[in-house]
């Protein structure tokens, strides 16, 4: 009963944020680590896929598809969220995350991950 709620939100979250990469991509490109290329070509690239990946997760036929896309998709983003600690950057100039809290953010992806893994690990409907 749970887990048709927790995908559909978890699905519209990834939508919503995807959508946000495209709206508002300098948050994100801020984040991206300087030795990695193109930061804004990446920043939509991984809106592309958070978009498909939550709309993936909606439907049985691509949902464990879509599960193991953003599993890649975490761990591919892993490393602007440890830039993002290590050199504590704001997604906005005038922000005021707390440090603390961008470090929070790393272990959140383990819970991401397992909550893809969760949503998406079988077949069926529910």
């Amino acid at each position: 009963m749970i887990k048709p709620i927790v995908r559909t939100l978890m699905a519209l979250a990834m939508m919503a944020v995807g959508v946000a990469h495209f709206l508002d991509p300098e948050p994100f490109i801020r984040i991206v680590p300087s030795f990695l290329p193109a930061p804004r070509a990446l920043v939509l690239i991984s809106g592309g896929f958070e978009i498909a990946g939550g709309l993936g997760l909606l439907w049985s036929k691509t949902r464990r598809m879509a599960s193991f896309g953003l599993i890649a998709l975490f761990v591919a983003v892993f490393p602007a969220n440890i830039n993002m600690a290590i050199n504590e950057i704001q997604l906005q100039p005038e922000g005021t995350m707390p440090v603390w809290a961008m470090w929070m953010r790393l272990p959140l992806q383990a819970l991401f991950i397992a909550g893809a893994w969760w949503v998406g690990g079988d077949k069926k409907t529910s």
